[in-house]
């Protein structure tokens, strides 16, 4: 098939039988026409048109079919290719703004990185790197969609909680038979859990390991047993003018359940490896190319953040304050910083063990660290520099209405009339104030992890003696 249209997209996932619960009730069929799904189904179905209108930028001839597909499957082998890729990545979060955490391009470089380190699986006891390279060929061939989880239920975050309960709260495996793994439990957030084709799941087992939670497969998201049950829908409403980000890019996030679930063994990439599901990830491409997709999405959505501040701080003519030019320039800083690492990322690639360019993992591991404190800190400028003026916001009915000569009067900006500087608010309002605008605040802060682990992991990893020749020399002259 190759890379497909937003109206096969959309197709594709309204024929599909899959069980998703929302406000307590079982969602019908189609999906592109819940007020709750259809924003975010168009805005994908244009990523996936957007790469029919710019082939030669967007997609690669497949080596198996010979047919143009997307080019965030492209597995690269060069700097060159790894650029090619950012630039991809960069046109689609460039038409969403950088809003879409789970833009299809994100998954496509998780298949892409597990297929790329796959050969580490060969030879290890209850592991099918085949099933990881079908995945990929078949993900790539046919423009397949995903969602993924690999959280468990926050039942005890304790350092030395052991499940004990007579049936699993985390999924794991209950059983094995000849049609494959039987799998109970449930695994949260996976976001746009129901609207893709398939769900992949991995899981590394807790502390004291646990060899029924150490598996990793992806499945169809209609097969029998998999239900989605969504959170509340951040989407205020259908008007783009009182809700312009939340009706378009609000990405529902779900809890996966599993009820006696049967994993095809052909889906299954490994099963009861405790070995291998805590090293494989660390060891295959997968933080390089995922690290590398979300920052080059976190660069333009920072850009798109800059803009709106600027645009608030024009409106009301507040450019002249020292404190809104020191706040916007942290802005700044967090921008060139980001680029700055994103840039070093490709300049020291590197060939991994495989033959495969890998984007320099050490300023990524940085850039991810800083992410998660700078974004919170974004969304609070924003409030800060619109202050009481981001909560006095009429709608849309309201200037077709008889108070509109009211609020052309009382809510003009310096520069713009009182409609457009509501509506300038009202995009800002809907990025840090609004539900959907906390989520993505949050979903920022917490986007690869506990923000203290990953500083964690940064210290115990960076290569911290490169000056010690220097110190050395000076205690020692």
């Amino acid at each position: 098939m190759g890379a497909i249209t937003g109206g096969q997209f959309i197709s594709r996932i309204d024929q599909m039988d899959t069980e998703i619960w929302l406000d307590g009730q079982r969602v019908k069929k189609p999906l592109s026409q819940h007020p709750a799904f259809k924003g975010i189904m168009k805005t994908k179905a244009a990523l996936y048109d957007l790469q029919m209108v710019d082939q030669a930028s967007m997609t690669f001839e497949s080596p198996v079919t010979k047919e143009r597909v997307g080019l965030s499957y492209l597995q690269p082998r060069t700097i060159d290719d790894l650029q090619r890729r950012r630039n991809m990545i960069e046109r689609w979060a460039r038409s969403t703004y950088g809003l879409l955490g789970r833009s299809p391009d994100y998954l496509n470089s998780v298949i892409m990185s597990f297929a790329s380190s796959a050969s580490y699986l060969q030879g290890k006891e209850n592991c099918f790197p085949q099933h990881i390279q079908a995945l990929y060929e078949r993900a790539r061939d046919q423009d397949l969609s995903f969602t993924h989880s690999f959280v468990n239920p926050q039942v005890n975050r304790a350092q030395s909680y052991f499940e004990m309960s007579d049936k699993p709260i985390s999924a794991k495996i209950i059983d094995t038979t000849n049609e494959g793994l039987i799998i109970q439990g449930a695994k949260l957030l996976a976001t746009q859990g129901g609207l893709t084709d398939e769900v992949l799941i991995f899981s590394a087992p807790r502390i004291l390991g646990d060899p029924d939670e150490a598996f990793a497969f992806s499945i169809p998201s209609d097969t029998k047993g998999l239900r989605f049950i969504c959170r509340e829908s951040f989407v205020g409403g259908e008007s783009s003018f009182n809700y312009p980000l939340s009706s378009r890019f609000e990405e529902p996030d779900s809890i996966v359940v599993f009820d006696h679930v049967v994993v095809p063994w052909e889906r299954a990439f490994f099963y009861c490896n405790t070995e291998v599901a805590e090293d494989f990830f660390s060891v295959s491409s997968f933080h390089p190319f995922t690290i590398h997709q979300v920052l080059t999405r976190q660069v333009v959505k920072t850009e798109f953040i800059l803009s709106i501040a600027e645009k608030v701080v024009q409106t009301i003519n507040v450019g002249e304050y020292l404190h809104v030019q020191e706040k916007l320039s942290e802005i700044i800083i967090g921008l060139e910083t980001m680029k700055a690492l994103l840039a070093k990322s490709e300049q020291d690639a590197s060939l991994d063990l495989w033959g495969y360019m890998r984007p320099c993992l050490k300023p990524l591991q940085a850039a991810s660290s800083l992410s998660s404190k700078i974004f919170p800190r974004f969304s609070e400028i924003i409030q800060l520099i619109g202050a009481s003026g981001m909560v006095a916001l009429p709608t849309e009915k309201d200037f077709h209405s008889a108070i509109t000569p009211d609020l052309e009067m009382y809510l003009q900006g310096a520069t713009e009339t009182a409609k457009n500087r509501v509506k300038i608010f009202r995009i800002a309002w809907d990025l840090t104030m609004s539900s959907f605008g906390t989520r993505q605040t949050q979903y920022e802060r917490y986007f690869f992890g506990d923000p203290v682990r990953l500083a964690s992991q940064l210290y115990r990893k960076y290569p911290k003696m490169t000056g010690m020749e220097m110190l050395e020399q000076l205690l020692d002259p």
